[in-house]
């Protein structure tokens, strides 16, 4: 372990709860600064969250679907797709269902962007199973599941 800070084996609820989302979000952030210069030129870590979003999913979505999923103002999220679709890589159309609401995909030269970027990674993730315990990871990943789907559930009930 590199960083000062030491694993902790003793704490109560709270402090459980504050270290896990501190550790959370400090991997967040560290793995932003990590992606963010492999990425294509002029493509943002958001703008990439997005093409990852539909890389994995498929399918479209409106603005207001994506605004939604990603936690952020639809100005923010219209912003996002306005860069995407200027440099072709996401496609914005008219829904035919109702003529006022807009439909999102990914376009070929997106996925591509999104392969491009994945393949840079992977050097990254070659290093990172070498210096890390897999089966420790896979076992938390059913603990990272439930948090997020208890909060994604919370998320949901607050908005209907």
């Amino acid at each position: 372990m590199t960083s000062k800070t030491k694993p902790t084996t003793h704490l109560d609820e709270q402090s459980i709860l504050t270290s896990f989302f501190t550790e959370v979000g400090i991997i967040q952030q560290l793995s932003s600064n990590a992606i963010r210069p492999l990425l294509p030129a002029g493509l943002s870590i958001a703008q990439y969250g997005v093409l990852n979003h539909f890389a994995r999913r498929g399918g479209t979505e409106t603005p207001a679907q994506l605004a939604f999923a990603f936690q952020v103002t639809k100005g923010a999220m219209t912003n996002t797709l306005q860069r995407l679709e200027t440099q072709q890589f996401i496609k914005v159309e008219t829904d035919p269902a109702d003529a006022r609401r807009k439909l999102v995909s990914i376009t070929k030269k997106g996925l591509n962007a999104h392969t491009k970027t994945a393949k840079a990674l992977a050097p990254s993730f070659v290093q990172m199973m070498q210096g890390l315990d897999l089966k420790m990871l896979a076992a938390a990943l059913p603990a990272l599941q439930a948090v997020r789907l208890y909060l994604d559930d919370a998320r949901n009930s607050k908005a209907t």
